[in-house]
């Protein structure tokens, strides 16, 4: 496997359910890019569980999603960052009504529903967007997946919406539909051929995401004060055309 030294990396989650290796159309795929936007290794498509649970610290974690994508992750690596394409956290109506703390009238619009959708999918919604919903869409495998990956090697919340280990990791959330035909992903993105498929195709936005998150992160449109942290955020680019 080949070396790297960048000091800085940037991953893109696109997760897929826990048991996604049964399910031909939607797995995990993983991509890394470095601080010159290059691929690192081969992007990768599959199932990480066993990745994730054999796992028992970030190190290990990071180590495993490089040798997925065949390569080694590098001594002294100044920081990697990690953008994941699924729901990491329930709305904060939603986790008082499963409590028994508490309910709230629902919105007739079910993109407005503060059961199904947080304060940043309703903020989407308004935009002209349709992310989908933990709660009705089928996806609670993956965001499962997703909140366990931060609870195990991530648990830190650093500010709403950005997780990290305490060290050089930090995991955000993304949205690839809302990003992808943006100028600022766009222009990244400049001659880069198709990776074979579309999960693939979203991580590779994600890990573009990720890098706007460290390097240039006033492209992307943060988090009012306004949001429970514990819901956290879908960062997008702050320019976000309709796909």
């Amino acid at each position: 496997m080949k070396q790297f030294a960048s000091p800085s990396f940037f991953i893109g989650w696109d997760v897929g359910g826990w048991n996604c290796d049964k399910n031909g159309k939607s797995r995990d795929a993983i991509v890394i890019i470095n601080d010159t936007l290059a691929i690192v290794g081969q992007p990768w498509r599959g199932n990480l569980r066993e990745s994730i649970t054999t796992a028992t610290t970030t190190s290990d974690w990071l180590k495993a999603l490089f040798a997925k994508c065949k390569a080694e992750f590098p001594v002294g690596a100044e920081a990697v960052t990690m953008a994941i394409d699924t729901p990491l956290g329930f709305s904060d109506e939603f986790v008082a009504l499963i409590t028994r703390q508490g309910g709230v009238e629902p919105n007739e619009t079910s993109g407005l529903n503060r059961y199904l959708f947080r304060h940043t999918e309703r903020h989407l919604f308004e935009r002209g967007f349709r992310p989908l919903s933990a709660i009705k869409d089928m996806i609670g495998s993956q965001a499962t997946k997703g909140m366990h990956v931060l609870a195990k090697f991530a648990p830190k919340i650093e500010s709403c919406g950005v997780w990290t280990d305490g060290h050089g990791f930090r995991a955000i959330e993304t949205y690839p539909t809302a990003c992808r035909n943006t100028p600022e992903v766009k222009n990244l993105l400049e001659g880069s051929k198709p990776l074979g498929h579309s999960d693939r195709d979203d991580a590779r936005v994600c890990a573009v995401v990720a890098h706007l998150f460290s390097t240039n992160r006033e492209t992307l449109e943060g988090p009012p004060a306004t949001v429970p942290s514990s819901e956290g955020w879908i960062w997008v680019t702050g320019r976000t055309p309709r796909a």
